[in-house]
C-alpha cells in the first residue's frame, strides 16, 4: 500500500464514520483519528502504553497505528525521556509557503464549506469547522459580512442522497480488501431476491455512481467483472486468500463503455433525438465520454453514443417523456415503446385522488426554466 494510498484510505474512512461508539467497537479510522487528536493535544508527549489504555487495544495494535502514520507522512517522532521512557510527538509544522492562500482563494473555501454540510456529524466536522474558522478570523469584517450573505444565496439538495455512516466498518473492510488483493466474504441482497445471500468476492475498487457507492470485482466461478451496490450490502468479512488482479484492469476504463455501472457484453450505437423544448437542457451537460451532439435546423438535437448495453440509458430516455425519441437502434425503439404502453395501461388503471389535479397546476408553475 502506497503512502498517498494510505492517506486517502484514511481520509475516506473518517467521511463515512459518525462519532457515538467506543474506539475500540469502530472501525480502524476512529481509532487512528483519535489518536492523531491525542498526540496533537499532548505538548509534552504521550507513552505506548497510554495511547493502548485511552483506545481500549493493544500496544501492538498502537504501534502498527503509529507506523502507518509515519509511512502517511505525519510528522512524528519518538523521545527518549527521563528514566529511559519513550514518548510520542506530533510536531507542528508551519504550511509551506506555496500553500499560502490569496484572498480570492481563502473566500472561495470559506463559500465552500457549505458543501462540506453533509460532513455533519462526522469525525472531520470539528477539524473542517475549526478551519473555516480561521480562515473567517483573518477576513475584514467588511468581506466576511459580503460572504455570508452570499453564501445564504447557495444550496445543496439531497434528493436521493445516500447516508453511508452506518456503513463504515463495512466499507472499511472493503477498502482493505481492495488495497491488499485479499478475497471478502459478502453477504449481499440483491434488488429482486428475498433472502441475502452470502459468498466469495474478489474486489477490485468502489465506483461512485448518482450519489450511490458500488463494489467492482468478480466471484471466484466467474471470470466476468460484476457489480454490487454497497446499500445491499449487510455485511463484509475480510479472508486470508489473495487473490491476483488482471495487470491491465483499470476501473475508469472498465466504467466507460457503459451508462453508468450496468455492463452490457457488446458494443451498440444510439442514437436519439431530442426535441426543441428539452434540446438545450440536454446540450448542457456531458452525458458520456462517446457523446456526439449535432443540431437541426428546426431546434432539436441528435445525440449519439457508443454504448456496450443499453438498459441504462433506456431508463434515461424515457425520462424526457414524448420529447425523446429513439432513432436507433430499433430494438431500443421497440423497447421504450413497450414499457411507455404499459406505463399508460397502468396510469389508466391508477385509482384518482380528488384535488390532486389542482395540486399539479400549482407545482407546475415553480418549475424552473
Amino acid at each position: 500500500m502506497s503512502d498517498a494510498t494510505g492517506y486517502a484510505r484514511i481520509l475516506l474512512r473518517g467521511y463515512l464514520t459518525r462519532r457515538g461508539a467506543t474506539m475500540n467497537d469502530q472501525s480502524p479510522l476512529v481509532r487512528q483519528w483519535g489518536l492523531l487528536r491525542t498526540l496533537a493535544s499532548r505538548k509534552y508527549g504521550v507513552t505506548v502504553k497510554e495511547l493502548a489504555q485511552e483506545a481500549g487495544v493493544s500496544i501492538k495494535t498502537i504501534r502498527r497505528d503509529l507506523e502507518i502514520f509515519q509511512a502517511a507522512g505525519f510528522p512524528l517522532r519518538e523521545v527518549v525521556c527521563e528514566f529511559g521512557r519513550k514518548k510520542w510527538h506530533l510536531e507542528s509544522v508551519k504550511p509551506p509557503a506555496e500553500l499560502n492562500f490569496t484572498w480570492e482563494e481563502a473566500a472561495a473555501l470559506y463559500l465552500g464549506r457549505r458543501l462540506l454540510e453533509p460532513l455533519i456529524g462526522t469525525l472531520f466536522w470539528q477539524a473542517a469547522r475549526e478551519a473555516f474558522r480561521k480562515i473567517q478570523a483573518v477576513l475584514e469584517p467588511g468581506p466576511r459580512a459580503y460572504l455570508d450573505k452570499f453564501a445564504t444565496m447557495f444550496c445543496q439538495t439531497m434528493s436521493g442522497a445516500h447516508d453511508y455512516s452506518k456503513k463504515a466498518e463495512l466499507i472499511d473492510s472493503l477498502m482493505q480488501g481492495i488495497e491488499d488483493n485479499r478475497a471478502v466474504l459478502l453477504t449481499y441482497q440483491s434488488l429482486q431476491a428475498t433472502e441475502p445471500v452470502t459468498y466469495t468476492i474478489y474486489p477490485f475498487g468502489l465506483a461512485y455512481h448518482r450519489g450511490a457507492l458500488y463494489l467492482v470485482g468478480r466471484t471466484p466461478r466467474h471470470e466476468d467483472i460484476r457489480h454490487w451496490k454497497v446499500d445491499r450490502i449487510d455485511a463484509v468479512e475480510l479472508k486470508d486468500q489473495r487473490f491476483q488482479r488482471p495487470e491491465d484492469f483499470d476501473l475508469q476504463k472498465h466504467l466507460s463503455k457503459s451508462f453508468g455501472v450496468y455492463q452490457g457484453d457488446g458494443e451498440v450505437c444510439v442514437r436519439v433525438r431530442f426535441l426543441p423544448p428539452v434540446a438545450r437542457y440536454v446540450e448542457e451537460s456531458t452525458w458520456h465520454p462517446s457523446q456526439k451532439l449535432t443540431k437541426q435546423r428546426d431546434g432539436s438535437l441528435i445525440a449519439e453514443f457508443t454504448l456496450d448495453g443499453t438498459e441504462e440509458i433506456k431508463r434515461w430516455i424515457m425520462s424526457f417523456g414524448k420529447y425523446a425519441q429513439v432513432v436507433e437502434p430499433g430494438e431500443l425503439r421497440d423497447q421504450v415503446v413497450e414499457e411507455l404502453r404499459e406505463a399508460l395501461e397502468s396510469q389508466k388503471g391508477s385509482p384518482v385522488v380528488p384535488g390532486r389535479s389542482s395540486e399539479r397546476k400549482q407545482v407546475l408553475t415553480t418549475t424552473a426554466e
